[in-house]
């Protein structure tokens, strides 16, 4: 309080009297009357001498003034700094992705933010672990989940729902024969993904036009008997290019290689389960401009 107060007594020396500092203030007279009284008496000396016609400072008070304006610069300073990292993002900001990046298009997030905000400093970490968001001091994190355990630390953005569906070459076609329905997969070639417990993650298909009348196509779960394995789609996106097998691909990030005739889709009635983009940052009220602007970049980019 008595920093406050102190910065107080620099607008009463300014303004000369206390009417016109309460004014300037926003403040009662008798509230500005009675902080400066508050003031000498823990400061244990009288700052200004007063009457009803005019104050001046005294000796004690002339010594203080001088020490109050640089507390009020620093105030000022301060207020300044906060006030322009609100509208100009700057600082360092660490965030961490799923090791997939090409399908998050990411180089183009990285490069569109760097861009508009050239003040702020990227750390990244590219990885398929868990990152503690708190405990590794980490502005956010992009994690790809139909759903994510509760944690109340942590906030968590849905960026955008991703849809899956299974893809192989047109020259593997041509070998092997386009399958007719999700039973068909089990004489093919499959290229599947490892879980983080290194299990196979089985194909789990439902067809795009079921309903809820009975003659509705029941699901099918399973792989073919023969089974590539790796943890990164992005390799099984490489092997499915050069016919190696069947893959499960986000439409996303297969529409491009269709277009160019590089894969194919396959079962295009069924779908692989959706899978949820989300932005988790740690659970505070008031995050850093750098952090709210890198997820409007990340929506405007995957939106």
């Amino acid at each position: 309080m008595i920093a406050n107060d102190l910065i107080m007594f620099t607008h009463v020396v300014e303004a000369g009297s206390l009417t016109a500092a309460a004014d300037r203030l926003g403040l009662p007279k008798a509230t500005v009357s009675r902080r400066l009284t508050g003031l000498e008496n823990a400061l244990g000396e009288r700052l200004l001498q007063r009457s009803t016609r005019r104050l001046s400072l005294t000796e004690f008070g002339q010594h203080m003034l001088a020490h109050a304006q640089r507390l009020r610069d620093a105030s000022d300073a301060a207020n300044a700094l906060a006030q322009y990292r609100q509208t100009a993002p700057q600082g360092v900001l660490r965030a961490s992705f799923p090791p997939e990046f090409h399908e998050l298009h990411l180089t183009e997030v990285l490069t569109r933010y760097a861009q508009r905000y050239p003040q702020v400093r990227l750390v990244l970490d590219l990885s398929p672990r868990r990152v503690d968001l708190q405990a590794e001091r980490f502005d956010l994190a992009v994690r790809a989940a139909s759903r994510l355990p509760d944690d109340s630390s942590l906030v968590a953005r849905q960026i955008i729902r991703m849809y899956h569906g299974l893809y192989a070459s047109p020259h593997y076609l041509a070998l092997h024969g386009w399958p007719q329905q999700p039973t068909d997969l089990l004489a093919h070639t499959g290229l599947a993904l490892v879980t983080s417990a290194g299990e196979l993650q089985p194909w789990r298909l439902t067809h795009l036009h079921n309903s809820d009348n009975s003659a509705a196509m029941p699901p099918w779960e399973g792989l073919p008997q023969q089974v590539h394995s790796a943890n990164s789609v992005g390799l099984q996106q490489a092997l499915a290019a050069q016919a190696m097998g069947v893959v499960g691909l986000s439409e996303r990030f297969a529409q491009p290689l269709v277009e160019e005739g590089v894969l194919a889709r396959v079962l295009p009635d069924w779908q692989l389960p959706p899978t949820v983009l989300w932005c988790v940052t740690p659970g505070r009220d008031l995050l850093p401009q750098r952090t709210t602007a890198f997820i409007e970049v990340l929506k405007e980019v995957l939106g």
